[in-house]
């Protein structure tokens, strides 16, 4: 079982119109060569899934798990060596390992490889613990 831990949150509070929550435990998850340990602490919004009706109807407060995972690898050297391209290859795996349907991993993942630049890195990983 590549999640090795619940995802156990809780609400924070809000940030730019997003519900922002806080591992209340550390989340593990084991993928190919990376175990990725987010830990206890970390704050995420979970998928940053656009409010549009639509996008968010398809997409939204869906992939929980599998956002927190790709959130903390977009930190800036949560763990060494892990580029942008692999981050979001773990967050694909991460949603198929979690059971969302092939569509909405699909649709996701697109999304991430082509608006998800401008979030990679943006926070230290002092900043993410």
């Amino acid at each position: 079982m590549p999640f090795l831990t619940p995802l156990q949150t809780e609400l924070i509070g809000e940030k730019d119109g997003r519900a922002v929550w806080r591992l209340i435990a550390p989340l593990i998850y084991q993928h190919d060569n990376y175990t990725v340990v987010a830990p206890k602490g970390f704050e995420c919004d979970f998928a940053s899934v656009p409010r549009l009706p639509l996008a968010y109807l398809a997409c939204g407060d869906t992939a929980h798990e599998a956002a927190t995972v790709h959130d903390y690898l977009y930190c800036a050297n949560s763990i060494p060596n892990v580029d942008r391209e692999t981050a979001d290859g773990v967050f694909l795996a991460a949603m198929t390992d979690e059971g969302e349907s092939w569509w909405r991993r699909k649709v996701m993942y697109r999304m991430v490889r082509m608006f998800g630049g401008s979030s990679y890195h943006q926070r230290n990983v002092e900043d993410c613990r």
